[in-house]
C-alpha cells in the first residue's frame, strides 16, 4: 500500500507541477521535468533486464542515441536535400527510431546473452562504444560535433514546438512505458525472465528457452529506450555521439539502482533524484560527482532496494 501512495504521488506530482511552474513564468523546471521523464521512460527499459532480469547492460545510451540520430538524420536531409516531408513526419521518425533500435538490440543480444556476468557488461559496452565512434567518424552528420535539429517530429494534433505539447506527450508516453513493464512481469513471460534471473539452469531444466525470452526481454528493452532516445532529440533539437557514450549509461544505471531495481517506480524516482540534484550539486561545486559517487556507495551497502526499498522500510513496516 505504501509503495501505491508513493507511486500515485510522484506521478501526480510529474503531472502537475510543471505545467503549473510553466504558466507561472518559470519555463526552466519544466524543461528539467521533461529531461527528467525522458530519461525515466530510459531508466523504465533498462529497469526490465537490469531489475528483472538480472542483466546489467553497461551499454544502453547506445540505443537512446540511436533513436536521437533517426529523428535528426531524416530532418537533416529533408533541410538539405529536400527528401521530402515524411523526413520530419513523427509517424516516419518514431517508428523508424523504434525499429532500428529493436534491430540493433536483435543482432548485439543475439552476441551479448551467450555471455553471463562482467563478460556481459564489457561486451554490452564494447558494442555502444563502437557505435559511438562510428557516430564521430561520420562528419556528414557533425562528427563529434554534433547537429542540430532545426525541425522537430510533425505529429497529428500536437506541436511539438509547444514545450507543454512536448511534455505532456513524454508524460504520457511514460505512463505507457511503466504500465507495459508492470504488464510484462507480470505475465507468463515476465516471470520466465525473472525466474532465469534467480536460477537459469533449473528454469532451462523446467523446459523453458531462457535465452529466447531474455533476448525477447532485451530488444523491448532496447526499443522503448530508442523511444526515448527520439523524444530526446526533439527535446533538445540537438544530437551528439556523447549521447551514447558510455558514461550515460553509467548514469541510466544510477538511476535504476538508486530508485529501486526490480520495481516499476524506482527507475522514475531515481531519476527525479538524479536530475535534481545534479542541477543542485553543480550549481555548487564542479566535482559533483564526487557527492553523487558517494550517495550511491551508501545506497547500495545500507539501503536494500533503493530509495523503494527505504521507503517501504519506513512507511511500510518491511524489515
Amino acid at each position: 500500500m505504501a509503495r501505491k501512495i508513493l507511486t500515485v504521488a510522484v506521478l501526480a506530482a510529474l503531472a502537475v507541477l510543471p505545467p503549473v511552474f510553466y504558466l507561472t513564468g518559470n519555463a526552466f523546471y519544466l524543461d528539467l521535468a521533461t529531461r527528467l521523464v525522458i530519461l525515466g521512460i530510459a531508466a523504465v527499459s533498462l529497469n526490465l533486464i537490469l531489475g528483472f532480469g538480472g542483466m546489467i547492460s553497461f551499454g544502453h545510451a547506445a540505443f537512446v542515441g540511436l533513436g536521437a540520430y533517426a529523428v535528426g538524420i531524416p530532418a537533416y536531409h529533408w533541410l538539405y536535400y529536400t527528401a521530402g516531408d515524411w523526413a520530419v513526419s513523427g509517424l516516419a521518425q518514431i517508428p523508424i527510431a523504434v525499429a532500428v533500435t529493436a534491430l540493433f538490440a536483435l543482432l548485439t543480444g543475439l552476441i551479448c546473452l551467450r555471455t553471463r556476468g562482467v563478460y556481459f557488461i564489457m561486451i554490452t559496452m564494447a558494442f555502444a562504444q563502437m557505435v559511438y565512434y562510428l557516430i564521430v567518424s561520420i562528419e556528414e552528420y557533425g562528427g563529434d560535433d554534433g547537429l542540430v535539429i532545426d525541425t522537430r517530429s510533425q505529429l497529428p494534433f500536437l506541436d511539438l514546438d509547444d514545450p507543454l505539447q512536448l511534455y505532456g506527450l513524454a508524460y504520457v508516453s511514460l505512463l505507457v512505458a511503466m504500465g507495459l513493464v508492470a504488464m510484462i512481469v507480470k505475465s507468463r513471460f515476465g516471470m520466465v525472465i525473472q525466474g532465469a534471473k534467480g536460477n537459469d539452469e533449473r528454469m532451462r531444466t523446467l523446459g523453458f528457452n531462457t535465452y529466447a525470452y531474455r533476448l525477447t526481454a532485451y530488444v523491448i528493452s532496447g526499443a522503448m529506450c530508442g523511444y526515448a532516445g527520439a523524444l530526446l532529440g526533439n527535446f533538445t533539437t540537438f544530437i551528439s555521439p556523447e549521447m551514447m557514450d558510455w558514461t550515460r549509461s553509467g548514469e541510466l544505471m544510477f538511476m535504476v539502482i538508486l530508485g529501486g531495481a526490480g520495481t516499476v517506480l524506482g527507475p522514475v524516482l531515481g531519476a527525479t533524484v538524479f536530475i535534481v540534484l545534479e542541477e543542485v550539486l553543480s550549481s555548487i561545486t564542479i566535482h559533483w560527482h564526487l557527492p553523487f559517487g558517494l550517495m550511491l556507495i551508501a545506497v547500495v551497502l545500507f539501503v536494500r532496494g533503493g530509495l523503494m526499498g527505504l521507503f517501504a522500510v519506513l512507511f511500510g513496516g518491511r524489515k
